[in-house]
């Protein structure tokens, strides 16, 4: 079995700030340990660092068994990559330079074949393809292709040998964490480090997970902020805050009581503490008074002099983390009564021809089974609908969205403006551009702002510490709320949010809530939170056999 040491670790951004210090917690054999805490405090960087992508400088992890990897956004490696790709991305490193290495002398093969079949190239291809066939073999290769077929069988009712090549961007998000789970959990790693793997899952998806993680044996690090699904899952919880972490030895249930315990507890330490330093500064005066005309009292104050030196040095306690304040101030403006009307609209291959009329200040979560087609919806507005009307501006505030597939209509009512949220945060043109950057150059649908109403605006978001930082470097949490940001500036008055939710910590989702309650406008969420759903008055579902139909209340399990 596999366990992984963390101990006395820290890390320093690249602009010289620190990160976290002195993090020390151990998941041991069959533990399943849960990464919480705000967003950008670290726990993605704490995760790479255990997984080597990052060097450790300062403390040290051991670990043992192998290491299987999820990374928050799997199906980011290429916008060419199949599921072949995928699948040697998740696996042992051994095995992955073997299969990379069988891809490359077989596409030498046939490309010295196409040359000239019996020629001196052509032998020496196929000879270093059979070397490669056979290293293939050595490392485990041949059980690892019953493995892809068993997934590939599961996850997409296809065999290995017809879903292999497929383009993993065909595959919905869902289908891509599912994809990726059922291999690492499936597969021979003992330890395995999983970065929000829950996001993009349906709720019935979600349930699976949790129960996969109950039964699996592997030790298991993981971050997420589905609160039903670390209560579900977490044996411990490791809380990444205030500059270090701290960890609680039950489960996710009881630990938002032990938080509010130890930070009481914590303010009660700082507290006696001042008042010692504060005693023990007098009675240092008091000796350097009395020494200033008594000889006999300079040894007792170069001793208080001592007492107070080694008491500052040692240092106070640490205080508790400062509670974020996050203020989202998504105005909107008003619309025409009907915001979107669609006539016998289909989503070609995903649903059947349905009608939906959304009214102005409706607030709508559009519910549904992964690849049912509910994004493509969203998209399909964000680009105007059908007929898209130039009356009402720009539709897409900067992002490019492609075309969608469809027949019949969707229409937007008057002075009605589409902003939409990303599931996958798909933004390249901001990826190298700092936040200030961004805000301060505007584009062409939205002004841009001096530096001082930039770090204003970002002060709301709690992301003034990352104004100088590049975009994409950011954590996904950062990033969403950043791009909320953007939907605030951009005058939308209708937010088209595709898992909006997905990489917020609880206190950014809870001043999401908090934003689209005071929007004066309409909100259409695709979402499998089923905590965030509850905020919604109007369920739309997507259904598994492509009927689109409203419900009274939110249903998950429907195939």
């Amino acid at each position: 079995m596999g366990y992984v040491d963390v101990a006395a670790v820290g890390h320093i951004l690249p602009d010289g700030r620190e990160l976290f210090s002195d993090v020390s917690f151990r998941v041991g054999e069959g533990a399943k340990v849960a990464l919480v805490g705000p967003n950008g405090a670290g726990k993605t960087t704490l995760l790479r660092m255990v997984a080597g992508d990052l060097p450790v400088k300062t403390g040290a992890v051991a670990r043992t068994g192998g290491l299987g990897v999820m990374r928050q956004f799997i199906g980011m490696i290429g916008d060419e990559s199949t599921l072949a790709d995928l699948a040697l991305s998740l696996a042992p490193p051994a095995l992955r330079a073997a299969g990379h290495r069988l891809a490359e002398t077989e596409a030498a093969m046939r490309e010295a074949e196409v040359r000239g079949k019996y020629s001196t190239a052509a032998g020496k291809a196929q000879l270093a393809y059979a070397d490669a066939l056979a290293a293939w073999g050595e490392v485990g290769g041949y059980d690892a292709e019953v493995l892809f077929d068993t997934v590939a069988t599961i996850v997409l009712d296809l065999p290995w040998e017809t879903a292999r090549d497929r383009p993993v961007r065909t595959l919905s998000g869902g289908q891509q964490k599912r994809f990726a789970l059922e291999l690492l959990l499936r597969g021979p790693d003992e330890v395995l480090l999983l970065d929000e793997p829950d996001n993009f899952l349906d709720v019935p998806g979600k349930r699976w997970l949790e129960g996969r993680l109950r039964e699996s044996a592997k030790s298991v690090l993981y971050v997420s902020h589905d609160r039903e699904l670390l209560a579900r899952t977490a044996d411990r919880v490791v809380a990444v805050e205030g500059g270090s972490a701290w960890v609680h030895p039950g489960g996710f249930a009881s630990w938002h009581e032990a938080r509010v315990a130890r930070h009481a507890r914590l303010d009660e330490l700082r507290r006696r503490w001042d008042e010692e330093h504060q005693k023990l500064r007098e009675l240092m005066l008091m000796y350097k008074q009395k020494a200033a005309y008594n000889d006999g009292m300079a040894s007792r104050y170069q001793a208080a002099q001592t007492r107070l030196r080694k008491f500052e040095e040692a240092g106070p306690p640490p205080v508790p983390p400062k509670d974020q304040d996050i203020r989202m101030r998504l105005t909107g403006g008003r619309t025409g009564k009907r915001a979107i009307v669609c006539d016998q609209l289909e989503l070609d291959g995903l649903t059947y021809p349905f009608d939906l009329e959304i009214w102005y200040g409706d607030r709508v979560a559009v519910l549904g089974a992964n690849g049912t087609g509910k994004s493509h919806f969203l998209r399909l507005l964000a680009r105007g609908g059908t007929d898209p009307d130039p009356a009402n501006g720009p539709v897409d505030a900067g992002l490019t969205l492609a075309p969608v597939a469809h027949d019949g209509t969707a229409r937007l009512g008057a002075r009605v403006r589409p902003g939409h949220f990303s599931q996958t945060h798909d933004r390249p043109e901001l990826m190298e551009k700092t936040l200030v950057e961004i805000l301060w150059r505007g584009d062409e649908h939205r002004a841009g702002m001096d530096r001082h109403a930039a770090m204003a605006a970002l002060s709301r978001y709690e992301l003034a510490g990352q104004g100088d930082q590049r975009f994409g470097t950011l954590s996904g949490g950062q990033q969403a709320r950043f791009l909320v940001l953007l939907l605030e500036l951009s005058g939308a008055t209708l937010l088209l949010l595709d898992e909006p939710t997905d990489n917020l910590d609880l206190a950014s989702a809870e001043a999401l809530e908090a934003g689209l309650n005071a929007f004066e406008g309409t909100v259409l969420a695709v979402t499998h939170d089923r905590w965030f759903t509850r905020t919604f008055d109007r369920f739309v579902l997507f259904r598994g056999d492509g009927e689109v139909v409203e419900t009274p209340e939110p249903v998950w399990d429907v195939a």
